[in-house]
């Protein structure tokens, strides 16, 4: 496939509207879907918001601020997807939801070669494919929080995904988008997620049982280990729901303890402290 010059991305949330914002800036033709009209309204906000945040910051001018704001179209119908030559779909982490869409996104986009690439962080890309009657096209794309910032995409190739598909997606991504991409297995938390999250569940054990304050955990990774944030802060900024269904479905795969929730983190996604998002998690915001 050519170059890629109409992208659709499904999910408007911190996800689908970094991946959409950085999209547009680098001259694409970008058409986002939510499921209704209100969800697209809200969508153009918090990606207007994120474009204006941009010029106060002096990361770019007004003019390249107003472009990308004309390259960006919004709606609630999935269907407008149909032109589209490559969708990447950012909804909740959670499998049936992601399943379904992928269904219908397989009777939706008319191009018969256009790639469909899900942003999943856990989930296997091969039960995504094999919900289309196109599992050649389907590939992972998993972009990192926030979007504009984050230089990193992990490429996931299913068992089924083409050599095509898979060097298309890599060329979108390194010279269209200008990120950096690494290949990853298709197993549950491909090649980051299987590796940082025993970790951030270890600071939630390690809170869960009085050994040291979230303030004392994150200075110590930040000062002791020269992280630029540490475990608990990231945790909030990720969201406490997301970090919960990844580490739920890399245990549901792999069955080893170190993947296993700790009670703490289900209670406070059941007391809805998920975070930045919620404005509470292990910080206020």
């Amino acid at each position: 496939m050519e170059n890629i010059s109409r992208l659709g991305v499904v999910g408007c949330g911190l996800m689908g509207s970094g991946i959409a914002e950085v999209a547009a800036r680098r001259g694409l033709d970008v058409l986002v879907a939510e499921a209704t009209p209100q969800a697209a309204a809200a969508g153009r906000e918090r990606l207007t918001a994120s474009l204006d945040q941009g010029v106060r910051r002096a990361k770019l001018t007004q003019e390249e601020r107003d472009q990308a704001l004309s390259r960006l179209t919004f709606t609630g119908d999935l269907d407008s997807l149909a032109d589209r030559q490559l969708v990447i779909e950012a909804v909740a982490e959670h499998r049936d939801l992601k399943t379904d869409l992928f269904a219908r996104l397989d009777k939706t986009v008319a191009d018969p070669q256009a790639i469909l690439a899900t942003n999943t962080s856990s989930i296997p890309v091969i039960d995504l494919a094999t919900a289309t009657a196109r599992p050649e096209q389907v590939v992972g794309m998993h972009f990192f929080n926030p979007v504009p910032v984050q230089p990193l995409v992990e490429l996931i190739p299913a068992l089924t995904t083409s050599e095509e598909t898979l060097d298309t997606a890599r060329r979108f991504a390194v010279e269209q988008l200008g990120k950096q991409a690494i290949q990853a297995p298709d197993q549950s938390g491909f090649v980051v997620n299987a590796l940082l999250v025993p970790y951030l569940l270890a600071a939630v054990r390690m809170v869960e049982s009085g050994t040291a304050s979230p303030e004392d955990i994150d200075l110590g990774m930040q000062l002791g280990c020269a992280h630029p944030m540490g475990p608990l802060r990231l945790l909030d900024l990720i969201g406490l729901d997301t970090a919960l269904a990844v580490a739920e479905s890399l245990y549901e795969e792999f069955k080893e303890p170190l993947y296993a929730p700790p009670a703490l983190l289900r209670r406070m996604v059941a007391a809805e402290r998920l975070g930045r998002k919620s404005g509470q998690g292990f910080y206020r915001y």
